[in-house]
């Protein structure tokens, strides 16, 4: 059984790369913040009474299907919420309504980088960021659970529910696609 303070640690050592995962697979950060807080929280209701060896791939079988619960409610939303685009005549001045300008006006506020090689270093993050997000969603399941999580092929086929020849091919598939794409782009890592 897990003590609360190995499940507080084990927790704190996952927020961030859960985060991430979570937006990669949702591209909302909001939505994203939700699942992995929904997904802590079934952790240590549900699962707090086993070893700490076993919470690593519990946490990442949660933090998926909780990630397919979000999309199984966005898909029932859409079907009852109005589309952005139907607010396209609803500028106030006679003028165009773009959401993307009022969002980006919201929370796109830029804030410049002083130093050449700090900024590389972001647009490089960036670039890889997006070619990862572009990934069909189970390679780039496999990619960030071998390679951000750290998890073994074996740990890996538990987490997605598949074959340990699945994770290998998703796995090589991501690797593959992702040197291309950065290849393309003048991106040697």
């Amino acid at each position: 059984m897990a003590s609360d303070r190995e499940l507080s640690d084990f927790l704190k050592s996952v927020e961030k790369r859960a985060f991430k995962r979570a937006v990669y697979a949702v591209r909302d950060d909001d939505a994203a913040l939700d699942i992995v807080q929904d997904t802590m929280i079934r952790l240590a209701e549900n699962y707090a009474d086993r070893p700490a060896a076993e919470l690593p791939l519990l946490f990442q079988r949660i933090l998926s299907n909780a990630t397919m619960d979000w999309f199984r409610r966005q898909k029932v939303r859409s079907a009852v919420f109005r589309n952005f685009s139907e607010f396209e005549n609803a500028g106030s001045d006679g003028e165009d309504f773009d959401i993307l300008e009022v969002l980006e006006s919201l929370d796109g506020r830029a804030e410049s980088e002083s130093a050449a090689e700090t900024l590389s270093r972001a647009q490089i993050l960036q670039a890889i960021d997006a070619e990862v997000a572009e990934l069909p969603q189970r390679q780039r399941e496999a990619f960030l659970l071998r390679y951000w999580e750290e998890l073994d092929i074996a740990e890996t086929a538990v987490a997605m529910g598949c074959s340990q020849g699945s994770v290998k091919t998703h796995s090589s598939r991501a690797v593959h696609a992702l040197a291309k794409a950065l290849k393309a782009k003048g991106i040697s890592l």
